[in-house]
Parts: C-alpha cells; structure tokens; sequence
C-alpha cells in the first residue's frame, strides 16, 4: 500500500507546524548523529529516499555535492521543498520509494529520513538502493524505532494521574501493517524487528558501518524541555551501511 497521508491538507498543516518542519535539521533530535553517519559529499551524487521539505538536499549540496535528487510522494511536500530551493543542482521529484527504478550506479550515496517505516516492500528498497549506488557507496537511513513501532497505540503507559509510566513493548515478533495515531490523524505505518532491518541491508548486499539509537542532545533538550522523556527509551534507529568494491 502506498500511503500519501502528506497530502491531507489538514494533516500537512500539522506537520508543518512542528519544530522540524519550521527550523529545520537543528531542531530534529536525531540530526546531530546522522549527520556524522554520512560520508563526505563533496563531489557526491546523492539520492534521498523521501526528501520532504529538502533539508537534507540542501545539506547535501552545502557539503559540496554535485548533484542531488529528492523524490516523495507527497506533492504538498514537494511544493515546499521547490519554494525553499533555489539550486539546479537539486531535482525533486515524484516518486514513491518503493517505485524507485534508477540505473545500477546512478548514485555514490544514498539518504532516507524517517520514511521507511511508511513502506511495505522493505528489503525490496534495500536492493533496489544497493543496485542504484556505486561500489563503494553508502546507505544512510533512519527510521523509527522497532521498540517505538511494536504497539499501534505508540503511547506511554500511565497511572490514573497520567504520570508516564514505562514504554510498553508488546507483539514484537508480529511484524506487518500498524494503523497509528500522528499529529491527530490515523496513519499506516510498518513495524519490523531490529533482525529484519539490519538482514534488509545485510541480504541485499550491504555491509554494515554503524548502527545507533540517539537521543536528544543536551542542546536539544534545553531548547524542547517537553521531549525529556525521549531520553527514556529509543524513538529512532539509525544505520550507515556500505556497498562493497
């Protein structure tokens, strides 16, 4: 199933009234980690897998790459990432991830932020990105959490007075669809185990670099007092991951 939930207007509204849609990379918790995930990208052509508003587009040519492509499904995305670009060395377009059909060796690095977790044919994407890069490119990606996807509801536990509780973690090993509540609006999303995510890139050819499970930066947290509790469990997986020469 290919979800365009972005296109919603009221749903769009929302998204882009958070901190990450108005200010940017600085104000996304997991930024100041991927950002260090990525290889040098002077001279680079990238790809990023669900490109949104082109933040990481514009940071990809910042860094000196020489040619950059954002696809996402969503056309309300894509309008906003056309109005806050000025570069043509940047192309947007439309495309759905699980659609991608680029020529072996179109790109030296691949990104994906946050848009996996919206896709069904998983390991499919991972070999159509390990046949899309360059021997010797990279895969960067993060995606939500399998502890922060297990449940549907993707909600703490509390008491009768709403204290936060703990995590639940329930119905791990069933992986497959969740219908999830977002910004007020139900969404489809997929949970997989850490095995089937890391195996994705493992079985498609890929050598593992790094992995991580961030949490919001002291910096971020004096700015954003309200996500301390995102400290308590991880909300975010991130994975660097190469194509061997």
């Amino acid at each position: 199933m290919q979800q365009n939930k972005y296109d919603d207007p009221e749903f769009f509204l929302q998204y882009s009234r958070m901190p990450r849609s108005t200010q940017g990379l600085n104000a996304a918790g997991e930024w100041s980690v991927l950002r260090k995930m990525l290889p040098p990208l002077e001279g680079k052509t990238v790809l990023d897998l669900g490109c949104g508003f082109g933040w990481h587009c514009r940071y990809a040519r910042e860094q000196g790459a020489a040619q950059v492509t954002g696809i996402d499904i969503s056309e309300k995305m894509l309008e906003q990432a056309r109005q806050a670009t000025s570069d043509e060395a940047i192309t947007y377009r439309r495309l759905a991830i699980e659609d991608i059909d680029y020529p072996a060796g179109s790109f030296d690095v691949v990104l994906s932020s946050l848009a996996l977790h919206y896709v069904a044919p998983y390991a499919d994407v991972c070999r159509k990105v390990f046949s899309c890069l360059q021997p010797g490119g990279s895969f960067v990606l993060s995606t939500e959490h399998p502890i922060f996807t297990a449940l549907p509801q993707q909600d703490w536990y509390t008491d009768a007075a709403g204290k936060r509780l703990h995590w639940p973690v329930d119905r791990y090993q069933d992986q497959g669809l969740r219908h999830t509540t977002f910004l007020g609006h139900t969404v489809a999303k997929y949970h997989r185990t850490l095995e089937a995510l890391l195996n994705g890139l493992l079985e498609a050819g890929f050598q593992l670099q790094s992995v991580a499970e961030p949490q919001p930066t002291a910096e971020i947290l004096a700015a954003y007092p309200e996500m301390q509790d995102e400290t308590r469990r991880p909300i975010f997986l991130l994975v660097a991951a190469l194509k061997p020469f």
